[in-house]
């Protein structure tokens, strides 16, 4: 898989730790030139200094708000003026919350939906144009298994919601994008069981003990075994897929 030439943006990546920039950091290996995306800008420079120091690559870093608009068309503005072309996008930006529905407002149903799916519709949308003047272009989505078995530890259900609308809308984008581009550009989910991440420490002792029993392979995933999935989606190798979500979850799940 070689990505020499090819630009990557990766939204919420800007973390010291996840799936986000273990992405960046497994397409930079393939020769990519990385965009490291995030709300926090420290961070997102912080993971973007450490990808130049160690592999001696061309990264940037950007502040974008995936909930607007106006954001993120500065955002593919500013990395098609540095290096004018977009390959590749991954939309991991994600927020979730442990909260019953008898419990749930509106405004946590909107907060969740707005980072998690509206995010991506802009993402998915505004990339577009980007992608089919270098024709090609490769949308891979962070879906979750929490929208096929209906929650998890750590996920309410508008995270489900959110999660599965992700899905549903790239499937329909997949096609649309295929009809009119014929096979310029895929999209594409991945969709993590029990990852070995940030979120996961926040669990009580009670709660980590019980997700663990339920994994067949008696362990959570880890940030990296997503993110080389992601990768593959991304690259050539995976030309003749568009419109699928991938399960990462060890053979927990099955759908």
């Amino acid at each position: 898989m070689d990505f020499e030439g090819k630009v990557a943006i990766v939204t919420g990546s800007g973390s010291p730790h996840g799936i986000g920039r273990e992405i960046t950091r497994a397409l930079t290996e393939k020769g990519c030139n990385v965009v490291v995306a995030d709300m926090n800008l420290e961070g997102a420079q912080k993971n973007a200094d450490d990808l130049k120091t160690e592999f001696g690559c061309d990264s940037m870093a950007v502040s974008v708000n995936v909930t607007d608009a106006d954001s993120v068309t500065a955002m593919f503005e500013a990395v098609f003026a540095k290096y004018g072309r977009i390959d590749v996008l991954c939309n991991n930006a994600g927020i979730t919350q442990p909260v019953a529905i008898a419990d749930m407002t509106k405004d946590d149903f909107m907060r969740i939906m707005n980072v998690n799916l509206v995010g991506t519709f802009l993402c998915s949308k505004l990339v577009v144009p980007y992608m089919v003047k270098n024709s090609y272009g490769r949308i891979v989505n962070t879906s979750s298994v929490s929208a096929k078995c209906g929650g998890g530890v750590y996920g309410g259900a508008h995270y489900c919601a959110a999660k599965a609308g992700i899905i549903a809308f790239a499937r329909a984008q997949a096609m649309e994008l295929c009809k009119r581009y014929k096979d310029m550009i895929t999209v594409n989910c991945v969709c993590p069981g029990l990852i070995a991440t940030d979120i996961r420490a926040k669990l009580s002792d009670e709660a980590e003990k019980e997700s663990r029993a339920k994994q067949a392979m008696g362990r959570a995933g880890t940030a990296r075994e997503v993110a080389n999935t992601i990768v593959w989606l991304a690259s050539d190798e995976a030309s003749y897929i568009s419109g699928e979500d991938v399960n990462i979850n060890g053979a927990s799940y099955f759908g």
